[in-house]
This record gives C-alpha cells, structure tokens and sequence, in this order.
C-alpha cells in the first residue's frame, strides 16, 4: 500500500482502529513546545499547516486543547472547556478544519491521569469537581491522592488528584469525552499523557470506545544507568514498554524512549550502542518496530524544560537515523521550525526519501557497522545510511547518495 490518499482507504481508517499501525507509514509531527501558550497558538499554527502536510507529516500533536490550571495543559479542570491558553474553541476548529483539507491528522494530548478540583471536600482536599461539566465527587480520586476511590493501578503524579480508572461511572465519563473528541471537535488520533499513573488495560477500552486512528502513549521511566553512565544493555526497560504496549490489547503504540536514551549517548562517539547482542537496534524499535515510535526530544525533554535533552550539535545524525529506520518518525516542532532553514529542509529531504523508497515501521534492517565513530546499516533493499565521523560507503555501483549532511549519509538504488 503507498502513500497516496484515497478515499476509500481513508474511510476504512476511520472505523478500523488497527489500520494505520498495520499500515506502518505514519511519520508524525509534535506541533509544540513547553512554550507554545505564550505564542498565540492556534492561530500559528494554522499557518504552518500546508508546509506540515506538504512535508509528509500524516498527523500533528497537538498540545491540550482543554480548560487547564496551567497554561501548558497538563493540569486539566473542566475538560468540556475548549478554551484553553492556546486558544479560543473557535480558533482550534479552524485549525482542525485547515488540518483536514491537507490531509494531517490531528492528534489530541489526553491528560487523564489527574484533574485539578474546583471544591474542597473529603479531607480538606480540593478533591471534587462541582460546578464544572463532568462533575465527579471524591469517589472519582484515588485513595493515594487524598480521594475516596480505590488505590491507583499505577505510579502517582504528585501534587494533584490522581483519578481513579476503576470506577465504571469515571471510565463511562472518560469514554464520553473521548468519543465527543474523537466525533464532534475532530480529533483523530489520541497521545495518552503519563501512562505509568493507571493501568493499560484501561487505555485499551478508551481505545476500543472512541475508535482513534492512531494511538501513541507515553510510557516514560528512567533508563538503566551506572556509575560511568548508560549501561549497553536497556533490555528491561524496553520490556516494561512493550509490557505496556501488550496491556493496551496492542492497539496503541508507544513513544521509544529506549531508543532516545541510546541514541543520545551513541551519537556523542558510542555508536557502538547502536546495535545489541542480537545484531537488531536497541530500542523498543528493535523488538516490535511496528509500535515504536521514535523520536529526539519533546516539550519536556527539550524545548525551556531540558529534561533529558538530546546534544544539540548531533540532531541532525538522530534525524537520518529515525528517518530510514522501521518504526514509527516522529520530528519536534523546536528542529523543524526554530532551528533554521538549513536543518528544516534537511528533515523534509529525509522525510522524502522514506516515502519514495516505501520504508515502513516493519522494514527490515541489517546493521553493518557499530563502531566507536561509525554507525552504517541497510533499510529493506534499497536504502543504505551512516552516521559518525567514520568513512563509509555502500560498496557496488548501483547506490547513489541520496542525501548527505554534517555526520550523516544516505544512498539509494
């Protein structure tokens, strides 16, 4: 199956959850960063859009589009409130509507890990939600987090009411609010925010009830580290990814954090990182490409937050790597739009490249080389790429260079 758009294919999306993972061909765009809320978002935006469509993105994340205690979104209140510091309600429906007519998906942040009270009740905690639309009582909270809910069936996000997915009027809620999304504002693709804060098996009904086209969580937990840096070995924590991908029922992917973790050190002279014990990619990538998700960095690990960012000088040799290899792209908005011309068309000619050649998420990979200070490898049968200061070429006359830059290399056939 190519890239090109019919209709029909695209109204079998709409109500096959499953078809644009099996598909394979999705190349994303983070549409944002930790500052994005100062900026007039949505009006922006818009503006970029047939440059984000005419690249070869087929769905934008967005940032939280719902009413928030901080402006970023990620303290979510009234979650019917599409007024948000990014904007007007009327402002995001002309974003979606322009987003529409150049075929990028649009792809909503769901924060539905915690909620911010309007009332204070059980404990003096403002922990209910009167006077806002969907307005739970303390039953709705976690007993961890000050509510008269259950425990939480995963890890806590401090500071705020944590909800509690195992009561069936709050997930009957959730689905609602998914399915009205998902119908009526015209989203059409879900990122699940702090997936570890509740169990997986409930994003696989959130899932199953609103029928998103794409799904990608964000499973985020600290890589195995010792005393002289990134052990070589992130088997166990590309397991508890792929554990959490598995608890969705397999419907949605998940952002390759593994993969980030490693190819931040490798691409600073360690690129021997870059394959492990088994000869395949070290990532989540490596065992079950078709529901990685990779990436650089996004607005917590880059952007005014820097969290974990990757080196600055090196981004460009990430991108020719996530952009020939399986799994599933993703470009941050900071790269593609802040960091000059020069780096913006150098990831549209990679993006290019990927859709003339058909590499896909389950595109085979042979790793040729994981040296110190080269890193060359084959995508499919037709794509060759290196990284490193190390010289390399593909050896027989029927490659030619396709694209090259500081540290990076492709040819094709």
């Amino acid at each position: 199956m190519g890239y090109g758009s019919n209709d029909s294919r695209e109204n079998a999306q709409q109500t096959d959850i499953g078809a644009a993972v099996r598909n394979g061909r999705e190349i994303l765009f983070q549409a944002f960063n930790w500052e994005s809320h100062k900026h007039d978002w949505w009006r922006n935006l818009e503006t970029k859009v047939p440059d984000i469509g005419r690249s070869g993105f087929t769905s934008a994340w967005l940032p939280p589009s719902t009413q928030s205690f901080a402006p970023e979104g990620y303290l979510p209140q009234d979650i019917y409130s599409l007024n948000s510091k990014y904007g007007s309600e009327n402002l995001l429906k002309s974003l979606l509507h322009k987003m529409k007519q150049h075929k990028v998906r649009a792809m909503a942040d769901i924060v539905i890990n915690h909620r911010v009270g309007t009332t204070r009740g059980h404990g003096g905690k403002y922990n209910r939600y009167d006077g806002i639309s969907l307005s739970w009582d303390e039953r709705a909270v976690t007993s961890c987090t000050g509510g008269l809910g259950n425990r939480s069936t995963g890890d806590n996000f401090h500071g705020v009411p944590n909800i509690d997915h195992s009561q069936l009027f709050v997930r009957k809620d959730i689905t609602g609010w998914l399915q009205w999304l998902r119908n009526n504002v015209g989203f059409q693709d879900f990122r699940f925010d702090f997936a570890r804060g509740y169990s997986a098996k409930y994003v696989k009904e959130y899932i199953e009830g609103a029928k998103p086209i794409f799904s990608v969580g964000e499973y985020w937990d600290s890589c195995n580290y010792n005393g002289h840096g990134l052990d070589y070995n992130q088997d166990s924590h590309r397991q508890r990814i792929v554990n959490w991908i598995n608890g969705t029922g397999q419907l949605s992917t998940a952002f390759d954090f593994t993969t980030k973790g490693i190819l931040q050190e490798a691409v600073k002279g360690q690129l021997w990182r870059l394959r492990d014990p088994q000869g395949k990619p070290p990532g989540v990538v490596g065992w079950w490409p078709s529901r990685s998700v990779t990436f650089l960095d996004n607005h917590d690990t880059g952007s005014t937050q820097a969290h974990w960012p990757f080196p600055s000088n090196h981004v460009m040799e990430g991108y020719a790597y996530i952009l020939t290899h399986p799994g599933i792209p993703t470009v941050f908005y900071d790269h593609f739009y802040d960091w000059g011309d020069s780096i913006h068309d150098q990831i549209v000619k990679l993006i290019d490249i990927r859709k003339r050649q058909d590499i896909h998420s389950r595109s085979s990979i042979t790793i040729l080389e994981a040296q110190p200070n080269l890193y060359s490898a084959m995508i499919g049968e037709k794509v060759c790429m290196k990284i490193g200061d190390g010289s390399w070429s593909p050896a027989g006359r029927e490659w030619t260079l396709a694209t090259c830059g500081h540290r990076y290399a492709v040819w094709n056939k």
